[in-house]
């Protein structure tokens, strides 16, 4: 699922506000994660993207519903129904 990957902030991304957007430990802006590894930007009620018409170029070409994807969201799923914190690893 795309909010588990480091997602790079590019200049063109401007529509990103910038409390979502730190620099990693090569200077590179980043989307800020919390601290169990999610992207900030994910609503964890909805598990969605709270900022989905502005977010980074590389968030939309990621590939919905391929394999890695759809392990993540069955591992959410799973743990939610236990009881289990939003972390996943």
């Amino acid at each position: 699922m795309c909010c588990r990957l480091t997602v790079v902030v590019m200049p063109e991304d401007r529509g990103v506000p910038r409390w979502l957007v730190e620099r990693n430990a090569q200077g590179v802006e980043v989307m800020a994660r919390d601290e169990d590894g999610w992207c900030a930007a994910i609503d964890p009620q909805r598990m969605s993207c709270s900022i989905y018409a502005d977010r980074p170029a590389i968030c939309r070409s990621f590939a919905m519903g391929g394999a890695y994807c759809l392990d993540i969201r069955a591992t959410y799923r799973e743990q939610r129904l236990r009881g289990i914190p939003l972390t996943l690893y």
